[in-house]
């Protein structure tokens, strides 16, 4: 039997690589590898990276240089690097950061402890070879739910339940809410966006797998199901029901112990209004809505290869009101694309004073490898951008911090995720706040008897920012 060796696995990016990492995480400790938490106390230190903008990949490649600072202070002796960055890179990366030991790709996934050991035994495997994950999978999306392309975060290649087969997934955390992710992969070609590349085209998770890991994670103590993809309104298309979702979320609602169920990455040109009725009248569903503007100047969006613009981003929204008037609104902008004119940079601030959004991303535009963007003339000047982001997120903090400020007096139902180090107070997420950059709610009198995981009545008495502080019971 082979020598049980230890292995920290390391997450970088997004809620979807948190999935990922825990698929990682269980598959080595079913081949008998004890998981550590800290990359000290490991044989193996494994760094699941972030390719997706720049400040993602120079803090991935950062993990991997602290990582590999531990060799000879620590018990670490080996760090392989895998993930999103990896997989975009491969052995360009294995060659500028001889650090990693190993550069392996998403189709490693799978042996991974075979890999690692042969990384431990100084026998690592080549470096990962990049290629477009596009071409890898069927040109129809009917025939991808056939295919044998490793999904990372969808269990075996070829369908096979992780939950089905007794939970591949190990938590590496003990939040009260987890990612459950129910599709990879993209097949629009927005123009600033490379994650189709590297991430493959579109493939929803069958119904059942996704219904099999709810209940196996509420076993785990899980009580609110963040469903996380790249793109959540096309749940459903690959297997020939797009109003699958619509059908799917009573179902996740009516797992025993869950109590919340939350929908991120919505793109705004393919909500359709059967969504919105069904999130609206399933009532663990949480009215909080993760929708990707990018921005409302027309003509710039469709330079971009999206599409909408003021007025159907609003009339959106109003509908999404019209049913769930308290409802959370977020979204994520990009400033300073390739031509956008100071009028497209007027249309999107009007545009934020109207939408009245509860949180927004702002982010300034820069070339991403491979995109259509990078071949694009008419660049702006990196001060340009970078002004114009600071103009759009100072407008932004202030309408955020007004749109909190709304909701004083208001009854709130926060999930306790934690308890302030300094007050020892109870600090959660109320219906409209997403996990992480959403903001939380600070509840006042409470102290440690108040258990992570517990649903609080409180009502808003204050704020700050976006964050609400409120007083427990109605």
């Amino acid at each position: 039997m082979p020598e049980a060796r230890s292995v920290a696995v390391v997450t970088l990016g997004c809620t979807r690589n948190d999935v990922d990492s825990e698929e990682l995480a269980g598959r080595l400790a079913g081949e008998g590898w004890t998981l550590v938490d800290d990359a000290a106390d490991a044989d193996v230190a494994v760094v699941n990276t972030c390719g997706f903008i720049e400040q993602a990949k120079k803090d991935s490649i950062d993990a991997i240089l602290e990582a590999g600072d531990l060799r000879g202070q620590a018990r670490t002796q080996k760090v392989v690097a895998v993930g999103c960055l990896a997989e975009r890179y491969g052995a360009e990366l294995a060659e500028e950061l001889p650090e990693a030991d190993a550069v392996l790709g998403f189709d490693s996934y799978a042996d991974m402890s075979s890999h690692l050991r042969a990384v431990l035994d100084g026998h690592a495997p080549p470096a990962h070879t990049p290629g477009d994950r596009r071409t890898m999978l069927p040109l129809s999306p009917v025939e991808r739910d056939a295919s044998t392309v490793a999904v990372p975060g969808h269990g075996q290649p070829g369908g096979d339940s992780a939950h089905a087969r007794g939970a591949t997934r190990r938590r590496l955390d003990d939040r009260p809410w987890a990612p459950l992710k129910i599709a990879s992969g993209c097949d629009r070609r927005c123009a600033f966006c490379a994650i189709p590349t590297f991430r493959g085209a579109f493939v929803s998770r069958r119904p059942t797998d996704v219904l099999d890991e709810a209940r196996w994670l509420a076993g785990e103590g899980v009580r609110e199901l963040f469903l996380v993809s790249e793109n959540s309104t096309s749940y459903g298309k690959d297997l020939g029901d797009l109003d699958l979702l619509t059908a799917l979320l009573p179902e996740l609602a009516a797992v025993e112990g869950i109590e919340r169920v939350r929908v991120s990455y919505l793109q705004p040109a393919e909500i359709r209004p059967g969504l919105l009725a069904a999130m609206a009248a399933t009532e663990t569903v949480q009215p909080w809505y993760d929708i990707s503007f990018q921005h409302a100047s027309g003509p710039l969006l469709r330079r971009m290869r999206r599409f909408g613009d003021t007025a159907s981003f609003l009339g959106l929204i109003e509908e999404i009101r019209g049913r769930e008037p308290e409802a959370g609104i977020r979204s994520n902008v990009i400033v300073g694309f390739p031509g956008e004119t100071e009028e497209d940079v007027q249309v999107l601030e009007d545009f934020l004073v109207r939408a009245r959004l509860d949180v927004v991303g702002v982010f300034g535009y820069s070339d991403e490898d491979g995109t259509e963007g990078e071949r694009l003339g008419d660049k702006l000047d990196p001060e340009v951008v970078a002004a114009r982001v600071e103009r759009v997120q100072g407008l932004v903090e202030e309408l955020t911090a007004q749109r909190a400020e709304e909701r004083i007096g208001s009854l709130v139902e926060v999930l306790v995720e934690e308890h302030d180090e300094d007050t020892g107070e109870a600090v959660g997420r109320a219906a409209h706040q997403g996990p992480d950059v959403d903001g939380t709610t600070r509840l006042l009198d409470s102290d440690e008897d108040t258990p992570v995981g517990a649903t609080v009545l409180a009502r808003v008495v204050a704020t700050e920012g976006i964050d609400l502080i409120a007083e427990v019971g109605p």
